[in-house]
C-alpha cells in the first residue's frame, strides 16, 4: 500500500529541515502557515512559510540540528496528522524529543499549522531530553542522528 499523501507531505518537510533547503522547505507550507511551540523559545510562534523556512536554515547553520521521524499517525478522517520526533542538535551534544500536529489545507494538501509538544522540559543540563524510563532502544527508535 502506498503511503498517505500526508506522510510523504511531512518526510518531504523533514528531507528540506536536515538539508537546510529553504526552496523545499517553503514548498511544504501555504504562505500564512503557522508554527506554535511551547513556551521558552524567542519569538514565537513562527508565522509564515518564509519564517519556518528561514528559523530552520538558522538551527541547522548553529545548532547542527537535525531531524528523525519516529512515527506517523494521519488521520482517516480529516486533513490532520501527528508525528514522534527527535531533534539532535549535534553542536550542543543534547537531543529532544517530541510530538508534532499537522493541519493540512484542504485544497492544496499543503502544512498549514503544526503544534509542537515537547516530551520533557528543554533541559540545558541533560544530554537527550526524553520521557524518563521510556524504552527508546526497545521500541526501535533511533539512538543517534542519521550519518550525513
Amino acid at each position: 500500500m502506498a503511503e498517505h499523501k500526508h506522510a510523504q507531505t511531512i518526510r518531504r518537510y523533514f528531507d528540506a529541515c536536515n538539508a537546510a533547503d529553504y526552496d523545499a522547505l517553503v514548498s511544504c507550507f501555504t504562505p500564512d502557515a503557522v508554527h506554535y511551540f511551547p513556551d521558552g523559545l524567542p519569538e514565537i510562534p513562527w508565522r509564515t512559510a518564509d519564517t519556518i523556512a528561514r528559523k530552520w536554515q538558522w538551527c541547522v547553520a548553529n545548532l547542527g540540528s537535525q531531524w528523525t521521524i519516529e512515527k506517523i499517525l494521519v488521520s482517516h478522517d480529516s486533513d490532520e496528522a501527528v508525528i514522534e520526533w527527535t531533534h539532535w542538535k549535534s553542536k550542543l551534544g543534547t537531543a529532544l524529543r517530541g510530538d508534532e500536529w499537522y493541519i493540512f489545507d484542504k485544497d492544496t494538501g499543503l502544512i498549514s499549522e503544526i503544534r509542537a509538544y515537547y516530551a520533557s522540559p528543554a533541559k540545558q543540563d541533560v544530554t537527550i531530553n526524553e520521557l524518563v524510563a521510556f524504552d527508546y532502544e526497545g521500541r526501535g527508535y533511533h539512538l543517534n542522528p542519521l550519518e550525513a
